[in-house]
């Protein structure tokens, strides 16, 4: 297994050798700045259509068809991701692995909760290393195949070792609880697991922006200028707190624009990454931040939980329905005892899998719908529908601009970069006597 894993690895590393040079001929991006298409400009004889075929024209051939290889890639990717995933897990059983950590950690930890705990971590560390070639080829080969990662192998290996000590720490301790539930609800433990996730989920939204998030970047206060007073002009016009208006260095990790508003109540962090500062103009920053602040207001973070909350149960019941069936059958011959022993994780994640990909449309759909609330509310919120299409255009070179409509309720949890510069341009169209001054028409 060691050789193995070398030779992948070294494989992998002269692939993202060949491919990091080949990103430095690709031109992804779009050119800083605002740039209004003639045709999308509005005036008398405004027309949504054409509008919008303009903005999408701003997408060269080239670089249309570089986002719908990376994002049509990413379909089969999940596949592959999964088929690896079932792979790992077999190994696990099959090789007896997991048995012996079961029987390791029940010897160094007398209690149960202990045990499950120190069964937990060692199943973390297990899984990272035997996932670690097709990680390597997803997170980081890929992403510079395509221009999209400024990381170099050893930062990446090091953010992944970050996060492998969280999920050793955190992990162990939601299997122990999710495995005492187990032991003591009996043939309602879905139930009650469903209830755990919900409320896991809420604490992950609570912790993320304070403590985790600062392990893998910087941040720091935005400066004074223009763009921070626009930001706390449009929070203070929605009632959102300001206490922590900060930027943060994504550029180190990724080309990507992004922004985000989060907390929960009263509490409420708004970060905006470094490439959306330098490659954007204001009227895209007000754009993307009025839809951020959409998720905050509209209280997004405890509805997604909720919906969440539904498809996990789903998804726990699928399991409840499976595991004992698999466990009667095969549990004897892999030394699994039940369905609270430890050593039958690998099972339970599984057939987890295969179900949370079955609902990955409903998953989907769930965020997309989010997603397009937060984007109607951004657009009457700070008014700038040709920075929102801009802000759109440039999503749109790693993200397919105009999916059919079956492929976007299979693959879509977001509203596509055509979706979003029609209803841009359809805001536009139905107030263009607004303020500000951007939607005047330019000479």
């Amino acid at each position: 297994m060691k050789a193995l894993l070398r030779i992948a690895c070294s494989l992998l590393l002269i692939s993202a050798s060949f491919d990091a040079a080949a990103a430095d001929t690709i031109v992804r991006d779009l050119p800083p700045g605002l740039h209004v298409p003639a045709d999308a400009r509005p005036g008398p004889g405004f027309d949504i259509e054409r509008a919008t075929e303009a903005w999408l024209g701003l997408l060269s051939p080239e670089q249309r068809a570089l986002s719908d290889a990376y994002f049509e890639g990413g379909y089969w990717l999940k596949l592959w991701s999964l088929l690896y995933g079932l792979g790992v897990m077999a190994i696990l059983l099959g090789t007896g692995l997991s048995r012996h950590m079961r029987d390791f950690a029940e010897r160094a930890g007398r209690r149960p909760w202990l045990a499950v705990a120190i069964y937990g971590g060692l199943f973390i560390v297990a899984t990272f290393a035997l996932d670690l070639p097709l990680s390597i080829y997803r997170g980081f080969v890929r992403e510079h195949q395509y221009g999209l990662s400024n990381l170099t192998l050893s930062g990446w290996l090091h953010e992944k070792v970050i996060g492998l000590a969280l999920s050793v720490v955190l992990g162990s301790v939601v299997l122990s609880v999710f495995y005492a539930v187990m032991r003591r609800a009996g043939q309602r433990w879905w139930v009650w697991a469903t209830g755990f996730a919900f409320g896991f989920t809420l604490l992950l939204d609570l912790i993320y922006p304070v403590f985790i998030a600062p392990l893998f970047n910087d941040y720091k206060p935005l400066p004074e200028g223009p763009v921070r007073d626009t930001v706390l002009s449009l929070a203070r016009a929605n009632e959102i707190p300001t206490d922590h208006l900060e930027w943060f260095d994504a550029s180190k990790q990724t080309t990507r624009i992004s922004a985000n508003v989060s907390g929960l109540g009263n509490v409420a962090r708004i970060n905006l990454n470094d490439n959306l500062l330098n490659k954007t103009s204001l009227p895209e920053i007000r754009a993307v931040l009025g839809h951020e602040m959409g998720h905050y207001v509209l209280n997004h973070p405890f509805k997604l939980a909720v919906y969440f909350g539904l498809l996990y149960g789903i998804a726990f019941a699928g399991v409840h329905f499976a595991l004992d069936r698999a466990l009667s059958r095969w549990g004897p011959a892999l030394g699994l005892r039940n369905r609270a022993d430890p050593a039958a994780l690998p099972l339970i994640v599984a057939i987890f899998s295969i179900v949370w990909l079955a609902l990955a449309p409903f998953n989907h759909t769930v965020v997309r719908s989010v997603e397009a609330e937060a984007d109607a509310f951004g657009l009457n919120a700070a008014r700038e529908p040709e920075g929102f299409a801009m802000a759109a255009m440039r999503l749109s070179t790693y993200r397919k601009l105009k999916p059919g409509p079956v492929e976007e309720f299979i693959f879509y949890d977001h509203p596509s970069g055509y979706d979003r510069v029609r209803r841009s341009m359809i805001w536009l169209k139905e107030n263009q006597n607004a303020t500000p001054s951007s939607l005047l028409p330019r000479p």
